[in-house]
């Protein structure tokens, strides 16, 4: 003789009654109007109807919700969320006690030195015993007559004149992986003397790097062009040496990681420069931007 199943299911039943019961008075969920009426109480999370005394003496009607104090606001510094930083320094060559102070940094650098400058091959010879990334410096011909230093490549200069001085500059900076634009405003516009620059980069399978030191420069464009790696700088950090101007120009470099990805800065071995790296770096770090050297932001054409 079979058992009947109604036991069975009556003993389910009770089970979730109670567990239903349980997690009510827990708060943990809204429970229907029947558990609540076993439970004992009357259903008050914000938006539940119960008995309001309303104008004509009684009935049902919405009750108010009631207003949570705001909490107190959070103000946190933005994250880097991983944005990487690359910072190229540039000027190098004519002191070596600037390197101690960026190598304190605790950050990845990359280090441009000017081929022709008298301490040139004591400040190469120290970067490479560290292996730190190293470009060279070439000096250009500027828009405002300034002097670019010696050996500068200049627009007068023929073909085979601007190829025998960027290899002669390339020479003096050994172990350099590329090569970025001391001033150039002037030169880097012509296209024809940029594509001879670049070609003997390429011969030598070395990158560039377009300072951007006119907004009209034709550098990046055609390295990407000729297909070497390429980059090009997005923020100066210290053209205004006030420790003000340097700081904002740091966080606007932050910024723009932030938003992109990744940024790319130049700077130099001023002392204010030093000073405000020392103080905004391992902040930077500490919000996690991450400080990686040029190469690693390379673009192809």
């Amino acid at each position: 003789m079979k058992r009947p199943l109604w036991p069975r299911f009556l003993g389910t039943a009770l089970v979730f009654l109670a567990v239903g019961f349980l997690l009510g008075r827990a708060g943990d969920l809204r429970l229907p109007s029947w558990l609540h009426l076993l439970d004992g109480r009357q259903a008050t999370e914000a938006g539940a109807r119960r008995p309001v005394a309303g104008p004509g003496g009684g009935g049902l009607r919405q009750a108010p919700r009631t207003a949570r104090p705001p909490g107190p606001e959070l103000v946190r510094a933005p994250r880097g969320d991983g944005a990487r930083v690359a910072i190229v320094i540039d000027d190098l060559g004519r002191s070596l006690e600037e390197l101690k102070r960026l190598r304190a940094l605790g950050v990845a650098l990359t280090y441009s030195v000017l081929p022709f400058e008298s301490r040139t091959p004591e400040i190469v010879a120290a970067l490479r015993a560290r292996g730190a990334e190293i470009l060279c410096h070439l000096p250009m011909e500027p828009r405002n007559g300034a002097d670019p230093g010696p050996g500068a490549l200049t627009r007068q200069m023929s073909h085979r004149q601007l190829a025998a001085a960027t290899r002669a500059a390339l020479a003096q900076v050994g172990g350099a992986v590329g090569a970025n634009n001391h001033m150039g405003s002037e030169i880097s516009r012509d296209r024809r003397a940029m594509k001879t620059i670049l070609q003997v980069l390429k011969r030598r399978e070395l990158f560039f790097l377009d300072s951007r030191t006119g907004a009209d420069s034709l550098g990046y464009r055609t390295a990407l062009d000729l297909g070497l790696a390429a980059a090009e700088r997005n923020i100066f950090l210290d053209n205004d040496r006030a420790s003000s101007a340097v700081r904002a120009q740091f966080e606007e470099l932050l910024v723009m990681a932030r938003r992109r990805g990744h940024a790319i800065a130049i700077g130099h071995p001023y002392p204010v420069t030093l000073e405000v790296l020392s103080g905004e770096v391992p902040r930077a770090v500490a919000r996690g931007f991450e400080f990686v050297v040029l190469s690693r932001l390379l673009q192809r054409g």
